[in-house]
């Protein structure tokens, strides 16, 4: 097959955020949109000619066709080897267990994640390095001035791959290898937990909701809490995976999962539910009776990881993203451990896994994850959670609170205006960072501002450093006010307003949210004048 060199232009807009390129559909149906990104993708790397490359995607919209234009270029420009997910599927943490497992060069995964799917949604295209984690900021900078200036792409004519079959075929001088979705997967999560001990669990009568939310997570659910935990059938719903994941948002948040959440409150809640997102790095935690916030979730699993096989050697450290509330702080002092607090980004916590210094890792955001991937992980969250259920036999809710009477309870909220106009969420953060150094000091009702600054990150293993990560307003007392603008959208921006009150384990620890933090979120307004810069009065989604 003969190389093609296909003359192209650059796009003004593609620069990656956050989790990579994103964009909607129709956008990456132009003529060359995809293959100028993955083109300055490959560009911007050197020495992988004859090395493995990753594939895969959460089955939305799209998918299928990236990944055929995906496969041409990459044989085109030397990859050796590239492995791919039966029918176009990995999800996100399977994908950067595959790429450590396998030894490849990298990972080209398509996915928006938890943003909607269909013909005029969301698409998205990142790339993880051989760690199995997302690209650093030196790669995707790096990616984005060459997606700027690019003037060709290479590809081979050939014909498409049959990704519903597993097995080799040669697409020039590369091996295509499509391999089964689940199965690695599936056996390094039973080599962390102890399946006996949950399989019991669910045996005695322990029962399991888990929505997958039509997304990729459902064949990954189905294998392992179905077959090989022995859970009922119907245990995992919306588990098959759908290009628009059947209409719904795949967000595992009280709004989109709302359902899920009324029938775990219900007086015939199951023991346990859960859900996760589209391309399953991120999780939802219920129990009868108790939503577990995500912070929470993520200092629970950090107190009582030793309970499992996998982690039973203890913890190196726990690491954080910035505006995720501090009860994992109070876990790592408790515990002695160090606690590393980092930006936004999943990337941001390679370094700090590869280098040792910590196991666990956690966002606000509904992710949580450990050094057995490089990526956020939604299901090894649910079976960690399990794991510790199967071992300590109490509930959610008590495993909860003896946690909050140990460690203190972090009220917490996070609240989002979505769709906001960007000069608008620009303007808002730029005037309050004009205002910074004349917030100490000052009283909003009987709060009082300590202190107020723009979050900087300076990497503890290479040095490197992230400025204007998020506006932390702290207050006396512990409580803050956390803004910060989301990098995961496709339209216009989201402001996300972060709302945390401590309260010390010898508190009031049985407050409803809303109330233990209402003079906060009165506070919000009259500090950064969301109401003024946007028109908005009230948050799109509170989580």
């Amino acid at each position: 097959m003969t190389i093609r060199e296909v003359p192209t232009t650059p796009f003004a807009d593609q620069k990656p955020g956050t989790s990579g390129l994103r964009k909607k559909v129709p956008v990456f149906q132009q003529p060359g949109y995809a293959e100028n990104f993955i083109q300055s993708i490959f560009d911007s790397l050197d020495g992988f000619t004859g090395e493995a490359l990753v594939i895969g995607g959460d089955g939305r919209f799209h998918n299928r066709e990236v990944i055929q234009a995906a496969i041409r270029m990459a044989a085109a420009n030397g990859f050796g080897t590239i492995l791919i997910g039966r029918g176009g599927i990995l999800s996100t943490p399977a994908a950067s267990h595959v790429i450590r497992r396998y030894g490849a060069f990298g990972g080209i995964i398509l996915s928006a994640s938890h943003n909607p799917g269909g013909p005029t949604e969301d698409f998205g295209i990142k790339y993880n390095i051989s760690n199995g984690g997302p690209a650093p900021e030196k790669i995707t900078d790096a990616i984005f001035a060459r997606s700027t200036a690019i003037d060709r792409y290479l590809t081979l004519d050939s014909a498409d791959v049959d990704l519903d079959r597993d097995g080799e075929t040669r697409v020039g001088g590369a091996v295509v290898r499509i391999i089964d979705p689940v199965a690695d997967y599936a056996a390094l999560m039973e080599q962390l937990f102890d399946f006996d001990a949950i399989r019991a669990l669910i045996g005695g009568g322990f029962r399991i909701a888990f929505d997958a939310m039509s997304a990729v997570t459902g064949p990954y659910a189905t294998e392992i809490l179905e077959s090989r935990l022995g859970a009922p059938a119907g245990t995992v719903r919306n588990g098959v995976p759908l290009p628009d994941f059947g209409g719904h948002h795949p967000d595992p948040n009280l709004v989109h999962a709302k359902a899920l959440y009324d029938e775990m409150m219900g007086p015939d809640a199951p023991d346990f539910g859960a859900a996760s997102d589209g391309d399953g790095d991120r999780n939802l935690i219920i129990g009868k009776g108790l939503f577990v916030t995500p912070s929470d979730s993520l200092a629970m699993l950090a107190a009582n990881a030793h309970l499992a096989p996998g982690y039973a050697r203890g913890l190196a450290g726990i690491a954080r993203s910035m505006p995720t509330s501090g009860a994992a702080d109070k876990v790592a002092e408790g515990l002695g451990l160090p606690l590393f607090e980092t930006p936004t980004g999943w990337k941001f916590f390679g370094n700090l896994l590869d280098a040792g210094k910590a196991t666990i890792c956690g966002e606000e955001s509904a992710g949580t994850g450990s050094d057995h991937v490089r990526e956020k992980d939604g299901l090894w969250a649910v079976l960690l959670w399990l794991n510790i259920l199967a071992v300590r036999r109490q509930s959610v809710i008590e495993i909860a609170r003896e946690h909050w009477q140990r460690f203190g309870r972090n009220y917490y909220a996070r609240h989002d205006y979505e769709g906001v106009d960007s000069a608008a969420a620009d303007t808002l953060m730029v005037e309050l960072r004009g205002r910074l150094d004349a917030l100490p000091g000052t009283g909003i009702g009987d709060l009082r501002i300590e202190a107020a600054d723009d979050f900087a990150y300076h990497d503890p293993v290479d040095g490197s450093e992230s400025r204007k990560q998020g506006i932390r307003i702290l207050f006396e007392g512990g409580s803050r006010i956390v803004f910060r603008l989301s990098g995961t959208g496709t339209s216009g921006a989201t402001i996300r307003v972060y709302i945390e009150r401590y309260e010390p384990a010898d508190g009031d620890l049985d407050r409803e949210t809303g109330e233990a933090i209402a003079d906060l979120i009165a506070a919000v307004e009259t500090i950064a004048g969301i109401a003024r810069h946007t028109g908005r009065t009230a948050p799109d989604v509170v989580t």
